[in-house]
């Protein structure tokens, strides 16, 4: 028998025929307007705790801490539908054997869930980086070929278990923010992994919608290279993700690269307050640089500071930011015909605080910035999915339970009304 790699690529083609033949042509039966996305862990157990059903199930872990009041809490604050991330990690760990088919069942019980809730919801296949209490993660996935073939047969399974759902109510995303293709050698091999994803999904499940992105992180410039004539399906939703300016949205973040880490402090927009304060705020980050940074480091980060408050020193130069992905996918989906109800913001947000740190972003910054996404996003016909329930960048929750302010969700209530 050839190996399992070498018979999902040759099948690849036939599924592929198969899922345009089953399918009517006409928009996808899922419809979404406004959103958030759940929790994807909270206090995540280690992979040695995999195969202890009381650690890892119910699946997603947010079921041990939400009921179906805290769900339809969120109906009653302007949301119409949740993204639910799921880690495959699990999925992928011959830890949980003996497990696979309840953590399975357990995220089509969650799922389910939302629905009773009155939402409907994006099933979200969400990889996130390896190490420390975990061995597979995005990276692994990509770079190896047979744990490819391995997270193409989640995604297979996933859409089976997803598959007898009502698919007005329930999506299915196979891959949330795919980490390929991003490098200046002009790789492309995401097409490639796109279609297999696609073709897995679409052979077990045919009537779901089906939601999908670009390489490189989902963002706007990485979709605008998707040949959306691959994909020869109608029921797709398309999805990009921003976070831009990323120096305003993320601040304080320890694991988004060695810069950001530095800076706290910035207001949204900055023009929100007068120059004198903005520029005492920026010499605290300049000095934070000088006193821990590493010394070969010093002078590029903080050039690299001035260049990135010059980007948005201005409310013209913020809006030109903020605009940019949303025009470029417009400009994608006009010249493919697609159609404005077919693309979701699929993640947006600006983090509360970052775990550990004692700054914590004024709510006021965090509501003008997700009203200026919205804003844009409904003006281009686009869905949202705002980032997200709990954590670093929680509307709902902070951390150790304890709620965010309110501010953003209010802002999303005035929207529904």
């Amino acid at each position: 028998m050839a190996p399992l790699g070498v018979m999902i690529k040759g099948l690849g083609a036939v599924l592929l025929l198969l899922a345009a033949l089953a399918l009517p042509a006409n928009a996808a039966t899922f419809t979404m307007k406004r959103g958030l996305n759940l929790d994807i862990w909270t206090t995540w157990p280690g992979e040695d705790k995999w195969a202890d059903r009381d650690a890892i199930l119910p699946y997603p872990e947010w079921r041990k801490f939400l009921t179906e009041a805290d769900l339809e809490a969120l109906k009653a604050s302007g949301f119409d539908f949740l993204r639910m991330p799921v880690d495959p990690a699990p999925f992928l760990s011959a830890k949980t054997v003996a497990l696979r088919d309840d953590l399975y069942a357990s995220v089509l019980e969650s799922a389910r869930m939302v629905n009773r809730a009155g939402l409907k919801v994006v099933v979200d296949l969400h990889l996130i980086p390896a190490g420390g209490n975990r061995s597979v993660g995005m990276g692994e996935v990509m770079a190896d070929p047979a744990l490819f073939d391995a997270y193409v047969e989640v995604v297979r399974k996933m859409a089976a278990t997803l598959a007898g759902e009502d698919p007005s109510k329930i999506a299915f995303e196979p891959m949330n923010e795919p980490v390929v293709d991003c490098d200046a050698d002009n790789t492309h091999s995401w097409p490639d992994k796109l279609q297999r994803l696609y073709a897995a999904a679409r052979a077990s499940a045919t009537k779901l919608t089906l939601v999908l992105s670009g390489g490189c992180y989902a963002s706007a410039e990485a979709l605008s290279k998707v040949d959306p004539a691959a994909i020869a399906d109608d029921n797709v939703i398309w999805t990009f993700h921003s976070y831009d300016p990323f120096l305003l949205t993320h601040q304080g973040a320890t694991w988004a690269g060695d810069f950001i880490p530095y800076v706290t402090g910035l207001p949204y927009p900055l023009t929100a307050v007068p120059r004198s304060e903005l520029d005492a705020t920026l010499d605290i980050i300049r000095a934070r640089i000088k006193a821990e940074a590493p010394w070969a480091r010093r002078n590029g980060l903080l050039t690299y500071l001035d260049e990135q408050v010059a980007l948005v020193d201005s409310d013209e130069k913020l809006l030109e930011i903020l605009d940019a992905p949303f025009s470029k996918v417009e400009a994608w989906a006009k010249a493919n015909g697609i159609k404005p109800e077919n693309i979701t913001l699929g993640e947006f947000g600006m983090i509360r605080q970052e775990y550990g740190n004692p700054h914590v972003m004024p709510a006021r910054y965090r509501a003008a910035y997700a009203r200026d996404m919205i804003a844009r996003a409904e003006a281009h016909g686009f869905s949202w999915s705002l980032w997200g329930y709990g954590g670093a960048f929680g509307v709902v929750e902070a951390f150790e339970g304890k709620k965010a302010e309110p501010d953003v969700l209010e802002m999303a209530r005035k929207l529904a009304k």
